[in-house]
């Protein structure tokens, strides 16, 4: 039988603060790693979805507009669809319109993308639009919404509205309003296969930063010396470049989650040892009876960590329970809400990143356990002859 753990069974810590404390500090982790995986998660999606997360374009950057359509051998976007770390090749049409409703006249962006049409689907020249330009004009489902587009000479377009849609880029002055190809096609008179843009989703393994670059990279030189036609030549880039301000928020937001993660850790730790002291002072007499029958300082030691760790564990688990309950709640109620002008979403996101929240947990189960073993060292200062004596 191991004697350390027999007497760890029968020895009180009586370190309910102690077990608070522990819970608190790994709620606010958990729910501190879930939120920076869900802002990251979030925005990511909503660029990948409008913007893709590296786009192929002409070299001279001007691809929204009629002049200069881009046409790709199938055979080339079938090489680039092969990639393993591509999940999707979408082509798109990019054209700068005015629209208007009453006196409110607001300048947007014009995307079309392939829209596949059911026998039901009877709307020709459908949009959908940003939430943020339905506020601004008072624009809603089943409206008209007149558009005009500069050009050589000015062209009206009558759209049906058949959806409002939450853009991640709501927030900011660059408001596209999604429709078929087609109409645009129609619109530039361009034939079916000339495009502004051929727009490139990863698959999430490869979302990341370094994986990002590198395909942009790996695209982009598979694009050199590719027949566009009176696009010229083309260069591939990725969402990062696009939006760097936007990503240097999300590494700021890692940055300070990291900087929580370590706060709540020290407080817990710190927490625990004021907590075993406590307890190893009330048991100075038992410590010195177990000297005197022959115990080593380490396995004294033993038994009081593995009474603490103990109340480790079950303040991880009570939070990383009631964070995680949380974070249900937030997922699917969206009850906290946010100003997406500066959030770039209206909602905080949450995302249960179930390997990070362990490793979390791990690390920091490590660190306190070895802050545990600083008040340890009282045990070595305890004389059995004089605790003897005193009882």
């Amino acid at each position: 039988m191991d004697a350390s753990g027999f007497i760890a069974r029968r020895l009180r810590f009586g370190g309910k603060i102690a077990m608070v404390s522990i819970a608190v500090s790994f709620l606010i982790m958990i729910i501190a790693v879930a939120v920076s995986s869900g802002f990251r998660e979030e925005i990511r999606d909503g660029i990948s979805d409008l913007t893709g997360d590296v786009q192929l374009m002409p070299a001279d950057m001007n691809y929204i507009n009629d002049e200069s359509p881009m046409v790709l051998d199938p055979d080339f976007v079938g090489e680039i669809e092969g990639l393993p770390e591509v999940r999707v090749v979408t082509p798109a049409v990019y054209r700068a319109g005015i629209i208007k409703k009453g006196e409110n006249i607001h300048g947007v962006l014009f995307k079309g993308v392939p829209v596949e049409f059911g026998p039901e689907d009877t709307v020709k020249l459908g949009v959908r639009i940003p939430s943020r330009l339905r506020d601004l004009i008072g624009l809603g489902e089943g409206d008209k919404m007149l558009s005009y587009f500069i050009g050589e000479k000015v062209k009206v377009r009558n759209f049906n509205v058949t959806g409002v849609y939450d853009g991640i880029m709501d927030g900011t002055d660059n408001m596209v309003v999604l429709c078929d190809i087609a109409d645009l096609q129609r619109l530039n008179g361009w034939e079916s296969d000339e495009v502004s843009t051929f727009e490139i989703g990863l698959a999430p393994a490869f979302r990341n930063t370094p994986m990002t670059r590198e395909a942009s990279d790996r695209i982009g030189m598979m694009a050199l010396g590719v027949d566009t036609g009176s696009s010229g030549r083309l260069i591939a880039t990725s969402a990062l470049s696009r939006y760097p301000q936007i990503f240097d928020w999300l590494d700021l937001i890692d940055f300070n989650v990291l900087f929580i993660l370590v706060l709540m850790t020290i407080v817990a730790g710190f927490n625990m040892i004021s907590g075993l002291l406590i307890m190893l002072f009330r048991n100075i007499s038992t410590i010195g009876t177990l000297k005197s029958l022959g115990m080593t300082d380490r396995s004294i030691a033993k038994v009081f960590l593995k009474v603490a760790s103990v109340i480790v564990l079950k303040g991880m688990a009570v939070g990383n329970l009631t964070a995680l309950l949380i974070c249900g709640i937030q997922k699917w109620t969206h009850v906290l809400r946010l100003n997406p002008e500066n959030y770039f979403v209206s909602f905080v996101p949450v995302h249960v990143n179930i390997p990070m929240i362990l490793m979390a947990d791990v690390l920091s189960f490590i660190v306190i356990t070895l802050l545990l073993l600083i008040p340890c060292l009282f045990i070595s200062k305890v004389d059995p002859a004089q605790t003897v004596r005193a009882q």
